[in-house]
């Protein structure tokens, strides 16, 4: 009988410190990248133990990759590939012990050097007449119903008794064309959004336009993103009072917001399908005021990229937690396990985001996020491609899987808003739930403001 003999080449860290990896993403955040935030954030050890502090906050970015599994269940993965070495076996309660003592500094620290827009050429979606296209929005995630965790977080009331686990809000400034995280504030939801926006506003600048729903789109954030020299697009909700200061010859006009100049866009979007037609109205503000420029048919079509953010958070809380509550058991380690999820988010996102880039035809939403997820998790399973070659290769396993499944050009399709997994296994929204996705058009009419709108003060 025939047979084939593969032998595979690893190389690792020496010693103790072999486990500390996280396969391919290795190169991503290096083992100096690390021992340098260690250092700056005092965590480094005095003496080396089984689990030197570098390893821990690697094991704490693989928890992420394997979100469904214990961590002596992703020590053991960290340690598959790693065949012929003496390594440690550390029990749940050493690797319990280990977390606390590395505490969540660490890991921020790492986040804050990672965060930014991936940097990527000017595809459509990523930049739009020179400006950085973003988002801001917020979310929510479930943390374990502990003493501790109760202490800090609430649960959410309602009809029927509130939600079962206590939640988090994490708010972020998402670059659209890429999705990738350039500055987030997290907290109990006792912190509203746009008390947490503030946390943001460090991080806009000249070039950059951000886009927000009609939650956040106030004075104050108006005024405060101007104050950066970033450009604003929000929508406004349907009762806000926008003055009509000028008419502008493509039918939108000038107001103001928070004292700053403002341009409002009054639009009726209407998607047709072969099931039917549906119409909304739109009124967005934006501070950019040139409709030479910025006409106003492109900014409300521009404006559906905020969407972006939504599929981020998707990303997030289903392709990496699985819909998963977070494992830690206390406020610290919490602010721990979030910032590992978010350095191990940016981490797949940088990595589509250089393979997309040798491509520059391919619009970098095509790029899965689950094929990276899962491509990543098989590399450090085999603990492969942990070093860098002599060889540069911007692409490597992770990306030449993305670019081997590019999705298609997405399509404009639209389908009912449903919940897709009920809470019970009854149906309780009757058995004839229309589940279809149609094939779309839209159009867009900009609407005239009345006359009447003249009247009054600007807010």
């Amino acid at each position: 009988m025939e047979q084939s003999v593969i032998t595979r080449t690893i190389t690792v860290a020496a010693g103790r410190f072999a486990p500390g990896h996280l396969g391919e993403l290795t190169q991503q955040v290096p083992f100096e990248l690390v021992d340098a935030v260690l250092g700056a954030t005092g965590r480094t050890q005095s003496r080396v133990r089984d689990l030197p502090a570098r390893v821990v906050v690697y094991l704490l970015l693989a928890g992420c990759l394997f979100a469904e599994l214990g961590y002596v269940q992703v020590w053991q993965r960290l340690t598959a590939g790693l065949d012929g070495l003496k390594v440690a076996t550390p029990t749940a309660s050493a690797l319990t012990q280990a977390r606390r003592r590395l505490g969540p500094a660490p890991l921020r620290a790492l986040f804050d050097l990672l965060a930014g827009p991936a940097p990527i050429a000017a595809t459509a979606g990523v930049r739009v007449g020179g400006l950085l296209v973003c988002a801001i929005d917020g979310t929510t995630l479930s943390v374990p119903d502990t003493p501790q965790n109760l202490g800090v977080f609430t649960t959410q009331s309602g009809n029927h008794g509130g939600s079962g686990y206590p939640l988090l809000r994490l708010v972020a400034l998402v670059a659209c064309g890429t999705r990738s995280l350039i500055n987030v504030a997290f907290g109990p939801t006792s912190s509203g959004e746009t008390t947490m926006c503030d946390r943001l506003l460090g991080s806009l600048h000249a070039g950059m336009l951000v886009l927000c729903d009609r939650n956040l789109t106030t004075n104050t954030l108006a005024r405060r993103v101007a104050a950066t020299d970033a450009h604003l697009l929000g929508r406004c909700k349907a009762d806000r009072k926008l003055p009509l200061l000028r008419r502008l010859d493509d039918g939108s006009y000038l107001s103001v917001m928070g004292g700053v100049t403002v341009r409002v866009i009054c639009a009726e979007i209407t998607v047709a399908t072969n099931a039917g037609r549906a119409t909304a109205s739109y009124r967005l503000a934006t501070t950019l005021t040139d409709p030479r420029s910025w006409p106003a048919a492109a900014l409300v079509a521009l404006y559906h990229q905020r969407w972006e953010i939504e599929t981020a958070y998707l990303e997030l809380k289903s392709s990496i937690l699985g819909g998963r509550v977070l494992r830690a058991r206390t406020p610290q380690g919490v602010d721990q396990e979030i910032y590992a999820l978010l350095v191990c988010y940016q981490l797949l996102r940088l990595a589509m985001a250089d393979a997309t880039s040798t491509h520059p035809g391919v619009d970098p939403d095509r790029a899965s996020f689950t094929v990276a997820l899962q491509t990543a998790r098989d590399q450090l399973i085999q603990a492969a491609g942990v070093l860098a070659t002599t060889t540069v290769d911007l692409v490597g396993k992770i990306g030449r899987a993305v670019l081997d499944n590019l999705s298609p050009d997405r399509r404009l399709r639209v389908a009912p808003r449903i919940v897709k997994r009920a809470i019970s296994k009854y149906n309780a929204r009757g058995p004839n739930i229309n589940r279809t996705s149609y094939k779309a058009t839209v159009s867009i009419d900009i609407l005239t403001p009345p006359a009447s709108l003249t009247t009054g003060p600007g807010p």
